[in-house]
């Protein structure tokens, strides 16, 4: 028998002290509130991991909570909705649970600031129901030392609460949640429990930490563009910065303004799956680069994850399949309208929901387009064509009988086909993150023209640099918008969480 185990049986349940529910009017008191009594449980966690595994005797089970922030309007007064977040519209009780204080703070202070300001109500802290998991208490990159006989002889499930993925879903998101009689309605698109997930999805496909993730995000499936995107950034770092505050790469390697290499010289054995750069600047409002790699299920898994940031934009990058004889390799094709074959959304986001281009996005691009490449007006059409953009599972499905792809890519009065830009707008739809496609003609199977492993060399060399810089002047001009014009109410369904 383990002379551990305490005989009681159940165990009995240790936690934290008691927290009182305080109301504030303070955004920013709120937040720090939200702060003391994350960090305050988390450590509890912590602490009584670390006892445990250097030899102390199990007598209790130890949970500790989510802090969740709500409110209460008794109200239908018609708040300023001309803004696409911030207020709720109906009277009730609305809530959400909270982590990672920290990362979040200037997120959380603009949404309670503006339910605050919309509403005259004020905000109200408190302990919610849902436990913490001891796997999400440590946070990222921790590096837990403990005996490998701690736990031998009881499950650590029976001692802590673990991820418990029967609700870690995106039911708000997919606008599929309704609340129980008597319970609130959500107050955010995310839960913590479902945020906390796919911050450690997040490190570990990308190998970067979640705080240098920016606020807009370039995807691109191609190493080209990232190689780019790093001499670029290296450049920049190396003379002062022009407004970035650092370069951060795979591992958490960090350059800094002026340097013209990073504080460390650690690097990785190998690369994430999908590693990500970020151009850093002051409020996370630089960007980021990612690269993907070849297919809609990646798409899918990184866009799911970067998603509970919340960022203000992400745009696809990559090479496409020209699908017209008029088209050029090196011409650029903006997306206005999707076909979505890749059906790996398909349970999410059904095939009949139309995935709308965004006015604001495809201007930047345009706009973009016509500064890098000196061509205005008419004179554009000679190098970028707009239209339906067709996106595949399948990378040779021009190996199979072509005649039912091409008619309906031809109904559908597509001008190019690949394999994860309707993947990313579908799910920029669904989570409410404007998004945008840039892609450039690599070939056109079609009409038989492949490029030749010189041609390749050539194509690569000249095209990409000009493609990555428009993809970062587009961002630029985002960023320069104000977030009420970006984040418009074309996202917004029926019944809306109050948070962006």
């Amino acid at each position: 028998m383990n002379k551990r185990i305490s005989p009681l049986s159940p165990l009995d349940i240790s936690s934290p002290p008691l927290f009182q529910p305080q109301s504030f009017d303070d955004p920013a008191k709120a937040v720090e509130a939200l702060t003391a009594l994350y960090d305050r449980n988390t450590a509890f966690l912590i602490k009584s991991f670390t006892e445990l595994a250097q030899g102390a005797p199990i007598s209790s089970r130890y949970r500790a909570f989510y802090p969740q922030v709500s409110i209460e309007t008794t109200s239908f007064g018609h708040v300023d909705s001309r803004l696409s977040y911030g207020h709720v519209t109906a009277p009730g009780i609305y809530t959400t649970t909270v982590t990672r204080p920290k990362l979040f703070k200037h997120y959380l202070k603009e949404q309670l600031a503006l339910l605050v300001k919309s509403h005259n109500v004020p905000v109200i802290v408190s302990e919610s129901t849902t436990p913490i998991p001891l796997h999400f208490a440590f946070g990222e990159g921790a590096h837990v030392e403990a005996s490998t006989n701690a736990f031998i002889d009881i499950p650590m499930r029976d001692i802590f609460d673990t991820p418990d993925l029967n609700t870690t879903d995106d039911e708000i998101a997919n606008g599929e949640y309704i609340p129980p009689p008597g319970e609130p309605s959500p107050l955010a698109p995310f839960t913590a429990q479902r945020i906390d997930y796919s911050l450690a999805r997040l490190s570990h496909y990308t190998a970067t930490h979640a705080e240098h993730f920016q606020n807009f995000v370039l995807f691109t499936n191609y190493q080209f563009y990232i190689d780019e995107f790093c001499s670029w950034a290296r450049k920049l770092m190396a003379e002062g910065g022009d407004g970035y505050t650092a370069f951060v790469e795979p591992g958490n390697v960090v350059t800094l303004p002026g340097s013209s290499a990073p504080e460390t010289d650690a690097t990785l054995a190998r690369l994430p799956q999908m590693p990500a750069y970020h151009l850093k600047k002051k409020g996370h409002a630089g960007i980021t680069m990612i690269n993907i790699g070849v297919g809609p299920s990646n798409a899918k898994t990184i866009t799911d994850h970067v998603a509970v940031l919340r960022p203000h934009a992400w745009l696809m990058l990559g090479h496409c399949a020209g699908l017209r004889n008029s088209q050029r390799l090196g011409d650029y094709v903006l997306a206005h309208a999707y076909m979505r074959e890749d059906h790996v959304l398909d349970d999410d986001l059904p095939i009949w929901v139309p995935i709308p281009a965004l006015a604001e996005v495809q201007v930047a691009l345009e706009a973009a387009v016509a500064e890098i490449t000196g061509y205005e007006g008419f004179e554009l059409k000679r190098i970028m064509r707009t239209g339906t953009v067709g996106t595949i599972d399948n990378r040779n499905w021009e190996l199979r009988d072509q005649r039912g792809p091409v008619k309906r890519l031809s109904q559908a009065r597509a001008i190019a086909l690949d394999m994860e830009s309707a993947t990313i707008a579908a799910n920029g739809f669904r989570f409410r993150v404007p998004y945008g496609t840039l892609l450039c003609v690599s070939d056109k199977p079609l009409h038989g023209e492949l490029k030749l492993p010189g041609m390749a060399t050539a194509f690569y060399r000249t095209q990409v640099n000009q493609h990555l810089q428009i993809g970062i002047r587009a961002v630029q001009k985002l960023a320069a918008m104000p977030k009420e014009a970006l984040h418009s109410r074309k996202l917004r369904s029926f019944f809306e969480t109050a948070f962006q």
